[in-house]
């Protein structure tokens, strides 16, 4: 499934706010600002997410789910897993 992250990080490489993606998606912002603010998958109407996953793509983002392969071609970003960066003491 989608993440909210991922339709976080789909908007800031468009350059678009939560009220345009709502407009392209045909949802409120209120439903887009609570699918962002899933940290895990985003639990939402299938319909919806389905709305926002073509809005996005429509605009030329391609959002993958986790452990498959991108459908695309050009340039992506792939968040793999998170490392914290060591300090020097």
């Amino acid at each position: 499934m989608i993440t909210g992250p991922q339709i976080r990080a789909a908007r800031a490489l468009l350059g678009i706010d939560q009220r345009e993606l709502a407009r392209l998606s045909g949802l409120s912002t209120q439903t887009i600002q609570r699918m962002e603010a899933c940290e895990g998958s985003v639990r939402a109407v299938v319909d919806s997410l389905e709305k926002v996953m073509t809005a996005v793509s429509g605009a030329g983002v391609e959002l993958i789910v986790e452990g498959a392969p991108s459908q695309g071609v050009g340039c992506g970003v792939r968040l793999v897993g998170r490392k914290t960066a060591a300090r020097d003491g």
